[in-house]
């Protein structure tokens, strides 16, 4: 009898256990698709010869090809069997982390002198983002993150993740296809003292839209005001005008009112290292102590998160920006992508000019960076794909990068066809 009673027991504590295994992931649904990686799978199921992918966000040549720099081809070969593949530290490349400080706060920056930045290698600027997401939750967790409307998308997933209270402020201007100025400055005037506030430093995702010189310096004078926190993300630097110096202006601005503030930096579009990811997170501090204790903290946040960031696109960076002639040829290859983007919007502009357009499209050649913000409605750009085979996403965004001489034509015709009537 004792034993029957414990047979039934176990078989039904399997029967318990089998049910509850077998259930446990009934719930999970399927995560929605994210829109530009949709864009790119629609585009590829196309049998259409004419097809025409503007949603990329990855730079190409003027034959629609991904490109490798040739200095990352250089640095490529002499770092080639050279080196074992231990572990990084922590925080990463100390080389490479240096290179790219100086590449931000200048070459001659008396804050790297003076050891004030704490700054680790992250997994490009994605990574450097939600690492300063979750230092901010951790060591500011009653603090909350304006994100400009619109923005990136990942930026809004960053900080919802890491669990930081999200607010928007005032950035673009759907009739001037320009700076929403006054409602921006209005929104910092209005937020809580000591607020962060996200900022892109040049080339703004997804509009193209910049502050003027003079419009970030009193973006900067209201910031600090109200003592708000500036964290920058630079994804761009040497990408939107072909001198990382000028896109770098806006954080020079901030720095000289002396501000403290957080940058994120990537690799991924300058260098043309995508798939590498290369970033660094820099946390300007009061004093070397302070930069101390923020860097020690950033990486115990990574330890559990990846332990070590990649080492090989890591090496190019610091081959690449140690070495002179290397970095002179960086940045001739920068300058030459942006150049092409830059002669590409022109190209459009003018091609829809010529065709007659009752719209203006000044604001083609007044955006900068790699995506130019149309203005099309999501109606419009659905015409584009089901009539043109021209893929986007339903926003508007025009990746320039997807734009070549051979198929500026076509889409600015098939542009005019769905906006004619507008």
């Amino acid at each position: 009898m004792a034993l029957s009673r414990k047979l039934f027991q176990h078989r039904s504590s399997v029967s318990v256990f089998g049910a509850r295994s077998m259930s446990w992931w009934r719930s999970v649904e399927p995560a929605p698709k994210d829109p530009i990686l949709g864009v790119t799978e629609a585009f590829l199921a196309d049998p259409s010869p004419e097809k025409i992918n503007v949603g990329v966000g990855a730079y190409r040549d003027d034959k629609g090809k991904p490109v490798v720099l040739e200095c990352v081809r250089e640095a490529e070969r002499r770092i080639a069997g050279n080196l074992n593949m231990e572990y990084l530290p922590m925080g990463g490349s100390v080389n490479m982390v240096e290179e790219t400080l100086k590449l931000a706060y200048g070459e001659n920056s008396e804050l790297i002198k003076d050891k004030r930045i704490a700054a680790v290698q992250a997994l490009s600027g994605t990574g450097a983002c939600r690492l300063f997401a979750d230092f901010q939750k951790r060591f500011c967790p009653d603090s909350q993150i304006y994100i400009p409307v619109p923005t990136w998308a990942n930026h809004h997933n960053i900080w919802r993740d890491a669990h930081v209270p999200q607010k928007t402020f005032h950035y673009y201007h759907p009739q001037s296809k320009g700076l929403d100025f006054a409602g921006l400055v209005d929104d910092i005037k209005n937020a809580p003292n000591g607020s962060f506030f996200l900022l892109h430093a040049c080339a703004h995702n997804p509009t193209g839209v910049d502050p003027s010189e003079e419009q970030w310096k009193e973006i900067s004078k209201k910031i600090k005001e109200k003592g708000h926190f500036p964290f920058f993300d630079m994804a761009y630097q040497g990408f939107a005008s072909g001198d990382p110096e000028r896109d770098a202006k806006a954080i020079r601005i901030f720095l000289e009112d002396g501000h403290l503030l957080g940058i994120a930096q990537s690799y991924a579009k300058n260098m043309g290292l995508y798939g590498q990811r290369v970033g660094c997170l820099s946390v300007l501090c009061e004093d070397e102590k302070q930069a101390v204790a923020v860097k020690s903290q950033l990486q115990m946040l990574a330890r559990p998160m990846y332990s070590n960031p990649p080492v090989h696109g890591a090496l190019i960076v610091s081959t690449i920006l140690g070495d002179p002639d290397l970095k002179k040829l960086w940045l001739k290859e920068v300058k030459g992508m942006a150049d092409r983007i830059i002669g590409m919007r022109t190209a459009l502009r003018e091609n829809l000019e010529k065709l007659g357009s009752p719209l203006s499209w000044e604001h083609i050649t007044n955006q900068i960076g790699m995506f130019c913000y149309s203005g099309m409605t999501p109606e419009q750009v659905d015409r584009l794909t089901n009539e043109f085979h021209i893929y986007m996403t339903r926003n508007g965004r025009i990746s320039m990068a997807g734009v070549t001489t051979g198929n500026v034509g076509y889409l600015a015709n098939a542009v005019h066809e769905v906006t004619k009537s507008a």
